[in-house]
């Protein structure tokens, strides 16, 4: 799936069927849906759901949460924008998938 293929299945009710834990809860959290996205990002107990994790309580303000989620992912504490470190996110795992 492309970018703007996972953009555009916003539009459903859910997500596709073919997308990880971790690119689930990119989409919940695009949705504005910050719980269903952090149960899909703690259902995947990879390091992308690690990174994902992350940047949901990074997201919430909970930079000591976010921290150490980081730090299981393998990732340093992103100090991009939001938006920049979902895009980037979503990216990386789509180019993965």
């Amino acid at each position: 799936m492309t970018l703007e293929q996972f953009k555009l299945s916003l539009d459903g009710n859910s997500p596709p069927s073919q997308l990880s834990p971790a690119l689930a809860g990119l989409w919940w959290d695009a949705k504005g849906d910050w719980e269903r996205a952090h149960s899909s990002a703690m259902a995947d107990k990879t390091n992308d759901g690690s990174w994902v994790h992350a940047y949901l309580h990074r997201k919430e303000g909970d930079k000591t949460n976010a921290a150490g989620w980081y730090s299981r992912a393998k990732k340093n504490f992103c100090q991009n924008s939001l938006e920049e470190e979902w895009l980037s996110i979503a990216q990386d795992l789509l180019s993965r998938s």
